[in-house]
């Protein structure tokens, strides 16, 4: 816990040290190769990736229940689509070009969207991401605000090894990374939660 308001104390003297208090931005990164395109999404594309309607199981892995808020300026944006996509326990994507050994999950969802309320929220209930050959375990987002720039990164997770060897992650540098990491905290119900905001 101290270490993630040490970071976000950071970001804050971060943002206000650059030209007019201008805010400091989420980085983008890129969307990568297996973005899910409409045609090959579920017709239940909800916030909801680990349960698909009708199907009889949940998908595999760790439920992590990871939310957070759009903001402008500090300011909540109402009405911001965020979608997120990550391959399942398997490591695969919901893509036709992704082609893995496994099979893949049929009850994992690969991607959700939402929009957010009043109070700039949004929430999706996935899976903690798991890595796959030439990545560390990470998680895809989109978000598009009205009359701001589409924003599409990435989000990773603390204290995983791999994050030393991953090339996007290394890139990012230290705010960087300090801005997508997200902290994993045990939930209630024995899952994990973590939040994180998009800055746009």
């Amino acid at each position: 816990m101290l270490q993630s308001l040490t970071r976000r104390a950071l970001l804050g003297l971060a943002a206000l040290s650059l030209p007019g208090w201008a805010q400091a931005r989420t980085p983008a990164q890129t969307a990568g190769p297996f973005y899910p395109p409409p045609d090959q999404r579920f017709a239940d594309d909800d916030w909801d990736l680990v349960k698909i309607e009708g199907a009889v199981r949940e998908a595999g892995g760790e439920i992590l229940h990871l939310s957070g808020r759009v903001l402008s300026e500090g300011q909540p944006l109402e009405g911001a689509r965020v979608e997120i996509w990550q391959c399942d326990a398997t490591g695969q994507y919901l893509h036709s070009g992704d082609r893995g050994p496994g099979g893949g999950d049929p009850a994992f969802q690969g991607y959700g969207q939402m929009r957010t309320g009043p109070d700039g929220a949004w929430r999706f209930r996935t899976i903690r991401p798991v890595a796959y050959p030439g990545r560390t375990p990470h998680i895809h987002a989109r978000v598009t605000a009205p009359g701001r720039p589409v924003l599409t990164t990435q989000f990773y997770v603390a204290g995983e090894p791999l994050n030393a060897r991953d090339v996007l992650y290394r890139r990012l540098g230290a705010a960087g990374q300090a801005a997508l990491t997200m902290e994993l905290a045990p939930a209630q119900d024995g899952s994990l939660a973590a939040r994180i905001d998009f800055l746009v």
